[in-house]
């Protein structure tokens, strides 16, 4: 009877491992021996434990739209930031909100997550929901009194998800940017 050997930690999992082991390090506010060693032990139990789906990544990089993503996160975060600030300090009623539903034309998770942070760091909006087999995201969106702040909002977002696709997208969904 010959026995397979079963890798404890599998070659596409080490990313994740060494993201535990990160968030590990940093929970602990140290970075020793004791503190890595302990964070590989607790990781790898918590990936034996918790069934997590892969997360299937194009294997691309493109350094010049990711720079633009860079570049329009930040922009609107300090842009946002400064309006939000001014509709908390201004006189007068509340700003109206809304729901929005969103389609995007993804199908990867990977650039559905990515979209999704990255409308609820820029401040005034936050996704409530998220419909995965749909690729739709509903999100909280402050400040919307008319259609146009409301298509603007989707606007932006599918923006965002082309910035995202273009910089680490598939080749088929880069293409199907058009």
């Amino acid at each position: 009877m010959s026995r397979r050997f079963e890798p404890v930690v599998h070659l596409h999992e080490v990313p994740l491992l060494i993201g535990l082991v990160v968030t590990w390090m940093m929970l602990w506010q140290e970075a020793s021996w004791l503190t890595l060693l302990s964070g590989i032990l607790v990781s790898v139990l918590a990936m034996r434990l918790f069934y997590l789906p892969p997360v299937e990544l194009a294997g691309r990089l493109n350094l010049w739209w990711a720079a633009r993503y860079l570049i329009f996160f930040f922009w609107h975060l300090m842009l946002a930031s400064f309006q939000v600030a001014w509709l908390a300090l201004r006189p007068g009623p509340a700003p109206r909100t809304a729901i929005l539903a969103v389609r995007l034309r993804t199908r990867s998770d990977f650039v559905l997550t990515v979209v999704g942070l990255t409308v609820s760091l820029i401040p005034g909006s936050l996704v409530a929901e998220v419909d995965r087999f749909g690729s739709t995201l509903y999100l909280h969106v402050l400040n919307t009194p008319t259609q146009r702040q409301i298509r603007e909002m989707r606007a932006q977002t599918l923006h965002i998800e082309e910035l995202v696709i273009r910089a680490v997208g598939s080749p088929e969904e880069v293409g199907a940017l058009g």
